[in-house]
C-alpha cells in the first residue's frame, strides 16, 4: 500500500506536535511523588515564609522541575496509588576517599540513603550529599544544605541522552558516507541528511568563513548543528530531557567555539584587538581592553540564546499544562491544550531554528578570525581602480 507524499507529511507533522502531551502519562501527581522530599521542603519553606501554598501548585511545580532537571535516573511514569516508579535507574560515580560506584537505585528517588563501603550518601535537588545514617541534612539561612559534596562523575540521563546523540550521529554519517560509495545519489536516511549537510555549507559556512578556509571548519559546524538539532528534538519527547537547557551544557559548546575561533585566528585578527590600525594611538590603548572583553562576550551571547531559548519553550509548555489542572472545567481545558498544541508546533521550529543559529554565529565568529584583512597603509593608490558610475 503507497501512501501519498502529503498524506505522509501531515502524519509527521501531527506525530512530532502531539508527542509532547505523552509526557502527561507521567502526570503531575506522579511526578510530585518522584520528587516527594523536594516538593515537601520547598511547600515548608514557603509556609515559614508566610505564603501559601496549596498541594496542587505544589504537584505543578514539582512537574515542571521534572521536566527541566537532570536526574540520577530515568522515570517514564509512577503509580501514585501503589508508591512505584517505572523506569531504570543510572550508574552513580564518586569520587569520595576513592571511586564509589553504585546504582542510583539505592536512593529510591530521594526517600532513603545510600550507604557504601561505610560512607552515607543522600539526594537532595537533584544533588549528592554526605551525610549520616540518619540522613541528616543542616542548612543555612537561604535553605541551602551546608553537607559536603562528594565528586560527582554520575551518568546522569542529560549523559545518557548525549551519549545517544553521539551514537546517532555516528551511525548516520558513517551510514550516509557508504552510500556514496554506492553512486552520486545518497539513499536512505542520507536524503534527509544531504539538503542539511549542502544548507550548512552553502548558507553558513561559505558566506561566513570564505571559500579558501571554510573546509577545514565544516566538520565542528555539522557535528555541532546536528547535536544540538537531536538533543532539542528529544527535548520534545516525553523523557523528560532537558540537556540544551543546562546552562552547562551550552557553556562547554559556547567554550568550544571560542577555542577554535582563538586558535585558528590570524595575525590580523589579533593586530585588530591590540593595536588597532588606522586608529590614533590613544585610542588604540583605551580600545584594547574593550576589543578583548568583546572576545568573551560572543561565547557568552552563544551560551545565553541558546539556554535561555530552550528553557522558555519548556517551560512554557509545561506551564500551560499544568494549567489545565489548576482550572479543572471544560472550557479551560480544551484552551489550554489548544494553546499547548500550537506551542508545541512552534517548539519544533524552534528546535531548528536554535540549532541554525548557533551555528551560524559559530561561523561568523571563526570567520572573523581567519578572514584577510586590507588597510589603508597595505593599499597601493596607483593600482585603484576608477569607480563604474552606472
Amino acid at each position: 500500500m503507497v501512501f501519498p507524499v502529503k498524506s505522509l507529511k501531515i502524519a509527521l507533522a501531527t506525530l512530532f506536535a502531539v508527542v509532547p502531551f505523552m509526557a502527561m502519562a507521567n502526570s503531575v501527581e506522579d511526578s510530585l511523588q518522584v520528587h516527594n522530599q523536594e516538593a515537601a521542603h520547598d511547600v515548608e519553606h514557603h509556609v515559614e515564609a508566610g505564603h501559601e501554598s496549596t498541594d496542587e501548585k505544589g504537584k505543578i511545580k514539582a512537574f515542571i522541575d521534572h521536566h527541566l532537571k537532570d536526574a540520577h535516573d530515568f522515570t517514564f511514569f509512577s503509580d501514585e496509588a501503589e508508591g512505584k516508579h517505572y523506569g531504570f535507574p543510572l550508574p552513580v560515580i564518586l569520587i569520595d576517599n576513592g571511586l564509589k560506584v553504585f546504582s542510583s537505585s539505592k536512593f529510591h528517588h530521594g526517600k532513603e540513603i545510600a550507604e557504601v563501603d561505610g560512607s552515607y550518601y543522600a539526594l537532595h535537588h537533584g544533588k549528592i550529599y554526605k551525610t549520616d545514617a540518619q540522613g541528616t541534612l543542616s542548612f543555612d539561612e537561604h535553605h541551602h544544605p551546608t553537607n559536603e559534596k562528594p565528586l560527582d562523575f554520575s551518568i546522569t540521563k542529560n549523559v545518557v541522552a548525549m551519549l545517544i546523540t553521539a551514537a546517532l550521529l555516528f551511525i548516520f554519517f558513517i551510514g550516509l558516507a557508504k552510500s556514496y560509495k554506492k553512486g552520486p545519489i545518497p539513499t536512505g536516511l542520507g536524503r534527509v541528511l544531504e539538503p542539511l549537510i549542502i544548507f550548512i555549507r552553502d548558507e553558513v559556512a561559505l558566506p561566513n568563513i570564505g571559500e579558501k578556509k571554510y573546509r577545514k571548519f565544516m566538520g565542528y559546524l555539522l557535528t555541532v548543528f546536528f547535536f544540538i538539532l537531536i538533543l532539542n528534538l528529544l527535548g520534545l519527547t516525553p523523557l523528560g530531557i532537558n540537556v540544551t537547557g543546562n546552562i552547562a551544557i551550552t557553556a562547554c559548546l559556547a567554550l568550544f567555539t571560542y577555542f577554535i575561533t582563538q586558535f585558528s585566528a590570524n595575525k590580523d585578527y589579533w593586530k585588530h584587538i591590540f593595536w588597532m590600525p588606522d586608529v590614533p594611538v590613544l585610542m588604540k590603548i583605551a580600545l584594547i581592553p574593550i576589543e578583548i572583553l568583546g572576545t568573551l562576550t560572543k561565547p557568552f551571547a552563544l551560551m545565553i540564546r541558546l539556554y535561555a531559548n530552550i528553557s522558555a519553550g519548556h517551560i512554557v509548555v509545561m506551564s500551560l499544562l499544568g494549567l489545565i489542572f489548576v482550572f479543572k472545567n471544560w472550557i479551560a481545558g480544551p484552551s489550554f491544550f489548544g494553546l499547548t498544541l500550537f506551542i508545541s508546533i512552534i517548539e519544533i521550529l524552534v528546535a531548528f531554528l536554535q540549532a541554525f543559529v548557533f551555528t551560524m554565529l559559530s561561523a561568523l565568529f571563526i570567520g572573523m578570525a581567519v578572514q584577510e584583512h586590507h588597510h589603508a597603509e597595505d593599499h597601493d593608490p596607483h593600482t585603484e581602480e576608477e569607480p563604474i558610475i552606472i
